[in-house]
């Protein structure tokens, strides 16, 4: 990753993670509204729908999987909303499953520790920010999951593990980061164990081609202020998403276009933008998560107008 991009991206998150946390929560992306997104729902409880969706869209955790130790990957972990809601999930998953199998007795055998945080389940967030990792980490101590949870700051285009680290590479929000979209699935690819799965949630624009056409002028412009504004080098289609992904030895490849069912949670994050303490937090946060927070509306209207897809893939390795 360029070191400008990879400062402006670091910049953006350092500034603005305290904020966000203050005002909507751990969980920092979208929110999920049903198919059609007419359903209305609290903002928190629609992000943790859309972790819940994509989990059962995926068809992950099975319950062979958990059957054995469980290494999760969350790549670009924000302040480890996604990461702690994962390890928390799949831990109780699969001490049922232990149970349910009559090893109630190996599980005794653990220690105390272990048998409270689930240990066969364990994950890795990493990210660009410091400030994120930071916070990511004290959340982990505060929820006393700090042995089953670590966070680093690493680039997700040359990820500091071995080959075939990891039974789920979780990616939510973060592909459109990536100024190498390529390198960045072959180094999911690459962590990736042999029968394990990627989940990949992205930003992208409108699907092209001879029946949709080329970019006009005007979404060039639109996508451009968007790039500006969110530190990302580009977004791509979610075609163009899956050509890459069919090019990798990964298998039960399936994609899918949730834009309808998240578009209103840019409508809700506006609304609950507009109270004193938000637009406080705004004023003393600089410049930077400013520019985000004035062109939140520039999001809206792009998934209203079409421009802006939310894109989905999972597969198996």
């Amino acid at each position: 990753m360029t070191s400008t991009l990879y400062q402006q991206i670091q910049q953006l998150y350092d500034a603005s993670s305290g904020l966000w946390e203050q005002v909507w929560g751990e969980h920092m992306h979208h929110g999920y509204y049903g198919p059609d997104g007419n359903l209305k729902k609290e903002r928190r409880q629609a992000q943790i729908d859309l972790i819940e969706e994509l989990l059962a869209w995926a068809g992950v955790p099975s319950e062979k999987a958990l059957c054995e130790p469980y290494r999760i990957l969350d790549v670009g972990c924000g302040i480890g909303g996604s990461t702690l809601y994962l390890t928390e999930k799949f831990s109780s998953i699969a001490q049922n499953n232990l149970k349910l199998d009559g090893m109630v007795d190996r599980q005794r055998s653990q220690s105390p520790e272990q048998n409270k945080t689930g240990a066969s389940v364990t994950a890795t967030g990493i990210t660009l920010s410091p400030v994120q990792a930071n916070r990511a980490t004290e959340r982990a101590k505060i929820a006393d999951a700090q042995s089953n949870v670590n966070f680093l700051v690493a680039d997700a285009l040359n990820m500091p593990f071995p080959d075939e680290s990891f039974d789920l590479v979780w990616s939510l929000e973060s592909g459109e980061h990536m100024p190498d979209k390529i390198k960045f699935l072959q180094e999911c690819c690459r962590v990736l164990k042999p029968g394990g799965t990627l989940i990949l949630a992205t930003w992208c624009h409108r699907p092209l081609g001879e029946t949709a056409g080329e970019l006009t002028d005007e979404e060039r412009k639109e996508l451009a202020e968007i790039y500006r504004v969110y530190a990302l080098p580009y977004v791509i289609s979610l075609p163009e998403y899956e050509e890459i992904v069919r090019s990798l030895p990964l298998t039960s490849i399936r994609t899918a276009d949730w834009s309808k069912a998240v578009a209103p949670f840019w409508d809700v994050v506006i609304d609950s933008a507009l109270t004193p303490s938000a637009i406080w937090g705004l004023l003393t946060s600089g410049w930077t998560t400013i520019q985000a927070a004035l062109a939140l509306g520039l999001m809206s209207r792009g998934y209203q107008s079409g421009l802006i897809r939310f894109g989905m893939i999972c597969a198996v390795k």
